[in-house]
């Protein structure tokens, strides 16, 4: 599958997670990554968006997983990661970027990162790496692994800050 369809498959997923009267649109793609508006209660908001390139084990239905990064005003952003099935509860998801280890604590089926205060790091570190590997365990005791390309993370990230 292409990128631009899985993104396209991840944005029809991602809408299910949006406010009701909130279709999002893409709005353009960079490398791997998508930028996408959606307007709610008339405003406009945009994300970043990304896909897998990688999933393990790869006998195991993933269902459909992706990074999505907001901009919450000034320079903070509210990085979090969803996957196509329920994490274990109590479990850590583990983000890692070159040498730094990100902790996210899961919810449901979406996980963000454990501090609040550490949201900023986890995008500098993915704005100056090329890999994130992403490690879960399901509600269901099964490990997974995946990995994400971070090109195109850097633009994206600043069309997402520009949108109206």
């Amino acid at each position: 599958m292409s990128i631009n369809r899985q993104i396209l498959a991840a944005l029809v997923f991602a809408s299910t997670i949006l406010p009701a009267q909130a279709q999002p649109v893409m709005v353009k793609t960079f490398g791997h990554w998508g930028v996408y508006s959606y307007t709610d209660n008339g405003k406009t908001a945009c994300y970043a968006l990304t896909v897998p390139r990688t999933m393990h084990p790869a006998d195991v239905n993933h269902g459909r997983n992706f990074l999505l990064v907001a901009p919450k005003g000034g320079d903070a952003y509210m990085p979090q990661a969803q996957l196509g099935y329920d994490l274990k509860t109590g479990s850590q998801v583990t983000a890692t970027v070159g040498s730094e280890a990100f902790q996210m604590t899961p919810r449901g089926n979406v996980a963000w990162v454990s501090r609040e205060n550490r949201d900023n790091a986890f995008v500098a570190a993915m704005k100056a790496g090329s890999t994130l590997t992403l490690e879960a365990t399901s509600s269901r005791g099964t490990a997974t692994h995946y990995a994400f390309s971070l090109n195109g993370v850097t633009a994206a990230l600043q069309q997402a800050k520009a949108c109206r």
